[in-house]
């Protein structure tokens, strides 16, 4: 059986296709020509394996909450919309290859805003932390996460609410090595996630380092060292 080849149209139309370029009547009109033309079949097919490859390629991102709402404020108004579409000059009989690079340019300088409005509202990425610790209770019970980065920084994150007396703190320590003993890396207000400067500089923080929160007097304890009940710990992994 013969197959008719496919025109340089055709095959914009099926990349314009696969792409959601299309609006609907073109698609509709596309998809019924697709039934009746195996040419044509074959070509959104190869069209759909070729753009597959970049999609593979592309990394999730997450966006911080309210990031459409304040994009969508900062888009032109139906009104500005409407009047630049009446002063839009004509389009040519056959303007495929023109359409599909303004298009292009169109969706090249939307992904610029886009990535503008991400940068001025995501606030800057979190170092790496060097090692991580899940604190848990006599029970076995997860009780807070500790991401120390290794830069005489931490954070805590509670998973659970610690029952602290009211002339009492919590207090995190760890221990580096035998030598230096349990260090302290700070205190906790109350049992909501909680950035701490470790203080003083320490070694760079290790796999199946001890860390632990324990309950001490108003202001930390007076020693230097735990002197009050240990309510979690937790052995340091590196995280993957």
């Amino acid at each position: 059986m013969t197959t008719t080849p496919v025109s340089h149209s055709e095959v914009d139309r099926a990349e314009d296709y696969v792409l959601g370029l299309l609006d609907a009547r073109e698609e509709a009109a596309l998809e019924d020509e697709i039934e009746r033309d195996p040419a044509l079949r074959a070509a959104v097919a190869r069209a759909r394996d070729r753009f597959h490859e970049l999609d593979l390629t592309v990394q999730p991102v997450a966006m911080t909450p309210g990031l459409w709402q304040r994009i969508e404020a900062a888009l032109p108004s139906a009104d500005t919309t409407k009047t630049a579409s009446v002063i839009t000059p004509p389009r040519a009989a056959n303007d495929n290859p023109v359409r599909r690079w303004r298009i292009a340019a169109l969706s090249g300088m939307a992904a610029a805003g886009i990535l503008a409005a991400a940068l001025l509202v995501t606030p800057p990425q979190q170092p790496q932390a060097q090692v991580v610790a899940v604190l848990v209770d006599n029970a076995g019970e997860p009780l807070a996460i500790v991401e120390d980065y290794g830069d005489r920084s931490s954070r805590v994150t509670p998973l659970a609410n610690i029952d602290v007396p009211a002339d009492s703190t919590m207090q995190v320590w760890t221990l580096p090595n035998e030598d230096l003993g349990p260090v302290s890396l700070g205190l906790l207000d109350q049992s909501e996630t909680t950035l701490l400067d470790n203080g003083p500089s320490l070694p760079l923080p290790q796999p199946e380092q001890l860390y632990e929160i324990t309950i001490e007097q108003e202001g930390g304890s007076p020693t230097g060292r735990p002197t009050g009940p240990i309510v979690g710990k937790g052995f340091a992994k590196r995280p993957l």
